[in-house]
C-alpha cells in the first residue's frame, strides 16, 4: 500500500479568523475524502514576524525554515491568499521567494483565493497562476475563489462556492492519485530499446 501523499497548505491571510484559512480547510477536508494524506498548514499570520525579518534563507528561525523544507518537498501543495491591491500578500510572495526555484517542478499546486468581491477572481490566473508556472510546478486547472458574501462567520455558506471546491478537487484527483501510487524501479534500457 502507498504511503500518504504529504500535502502542504499555506494560508495567505495575516489575520484569524480568515475566510482564506476556512477556504483552504474545506479544501484539505474535501480532498482527504478521496486520498490518504499527511497535511501540513503553514498560517502566514503566524509566522509573520520572523518570515519578515528574514532576507535570505538562511535568515529564517529554524520552526520558519522547516515550513520552507515542508514546501519543498511536498507532493502536492495548496495555496490559497487574500487579494489586496490586486494581488497576494505581500509576506505569501516573501515566503515563496525563500523557496528553492528548482524544489517544485511539477508538483501539482491547488490555487485558491479570497476576496471583497468577484471583481478579484481573476487574481488566480493573474497573479497566482504566473508565479507557480516560474516554479515550474503543475498548477491546477480550476482554482478557487471567494467572495466575502460566499462566508458567514469565517465560514463557506455559499453551496455555489462548495460545488466549485468539489469540482477542483474531482478535476485535481487524476494527479494526486499518480503520485499516490507507489514508485515502481525502471526497468534497465537494453540496446535493443534505445
Amino acid at each position: 500500500m502507498a504511503n500518504p501523499l504529504n500535502v502542504v497548505a499555506v494560508s495567505g491571510s495575516l489575520n484569524r479568523p480568515s475566510r482564506t484559512l476556512a477556504l483552504v480547510e474545506h479544501i484539505l477536508e474535501r480532498i482527504q475524502l478521496d486520498v490518504p494524506v499527511n497535511i501540513r498548514l503553514i498560517e502566514v499570520g503566524n509566522i509573520a514576524e520572523g518570515l519578515a525579518n528574514a532576507r535570505k534563507a538562511a535568515d529564517l528561525p529554524t520552526q520558519i525554515s522547516a515550513d520552507v523544507k515542508a514546501i519543498e518537498t511536498a507532493d502536492f501543495l495548496v495555496v490559497a491568499s487574500p487579494v489586496y491591491r490586486a494581488s497576494y500578500t505581500g509576506l505569501f510572495k516573501h515566503l515563496f521567494d525563500l523557496v528553492d526555484h528548482t524544489s517544485l517542478i511539477d508538483v501539482p499546486v491547488f490555487l485558491a483565493a479570497t476576496g471583497g468581491s468577484d471583481r478579484h477572481a481573476l487574481v488566480i490566473d493573474h497573479q497566482l497562476r504566473p508565479l507557480f508556472s516560474f516554479f515550474q510546478a503543475l498548477t491546477l486547472p480550476i482554482g478557487v475563489y471567494g467572495a466575502e458574501s460566499d462566508f458567514t462567520n469565517y465560514q463557506i455558506s455559499n453551496q455555489d462556492l462548495i460545488d466549485r471546491i468539489d469540482l477542483a478537487v474531482a478535476r485535481a484527483l487524476p494527479y494526486l492519485k499518480h503520485r499516490h501510487l507507489p514508485v515502481s524501479q525502471p526497468s534497465e534500457l537494453t540496446a535493443a530499446s534505445i
